[in-house]
């Protein structure tokens, strides 16, 4: 059993909606220094926004690029990463170009990995890959991880949440199967209650993204703490 302290620094606190206003990312960014967690995953436009409110905390800004379709060029994908990091992004999570997986054109995935990874090491920062599960059979996540396993960003991830589908235990298992050790995988989609974040976390997840932190936590604490 993971220690409350352990499962909010596994938590990625999302906030992703196209129509967020000021006082939302107020809230999210509150939220995530009151509760410890990771970091906060949001689209690029805000990061400058959540970077000034939360100066002098450990909170980690994470940036989504090429979001939410991952159809995108890969020169696109690059200048947004690196405008990211520009900006204070702290973490990438980027999408990556699910038409080219289906087409199994695994030579295109590659070069799109090596070439996000490389901008983000050279800065010292974490790179996230997302596959998008939902669309992609058992097959084309496992070429996809055999890649990652060779190009070793920091995470492979499930899902953006925005698919037809979010992350389940299998996919995380399957995942880290394929990666070992050498990769860490983040279950993001889905994931609103405390069952589904320990099943993610049981199957090899080592973060957790979703909009739904704080009740996770307080569901903890009502559970563990007070028994």
């Amino acid at each position: 059993m993971v220690t409350e302290e352990e499962l909010a620094g596994m938590i990625d606190h999302t906030n992703l909606k196209a129509f967020a206003d000021d006082a939302a990312f107020e809230k999210l960014c509150h939220e995530a220094m009151k509760y410890h967690f990771k970091m906060v995953a949001i689209n690029p436009a805000q990061i400058s926004r959540c970077k000034e409110k939360l100066k002098g905390s450990p909170v980690h800004v994470g940036a989504a690029i090429g979001f939410p379709l991952g159809q995108t060029t890969l020169e696109c994908k690059i200048f947004e990463t690196k405008d990211a990091i520009e900006r204070g992004a702290d973490e990438i999570d980027y999408v990556i170009n699910v038409a080219e997986l289906k087409n199994h054109n695994y030579c295109h995935i590659e070069r799109e990995m090596e070439s996000i990874v490389r901008v983000c090491r050279k800065e010292n920062i974490i790179s996230k890959v997302i596959f998008e599960n939902c669309y992609l059979t058992d097959e084309e996540k496992k070429k996809t991880a055999e890649i990652a396993r060779r190009i070793k960003p920091d995470f492979i991830k499930t899902s953006t949440g925005f698919g037809t589908g979010g992350a389940t235990p299998e996919d995380v298992a399957l995942m880290k199967s394929i990666v070992g050790d050498d990769v860490k995988v983040k279950a993001a989609g889905g994931i609103r209650d405390l069952k589904t974040a320990l099943a993610m976390i049981d199957a090899g997840a080592e973060r957790l993204g979703t909009s739904a932190g704080v009740e996770i936590i307080e569901e903890y604490r009502k559970q563990y703490q007070e028994a």
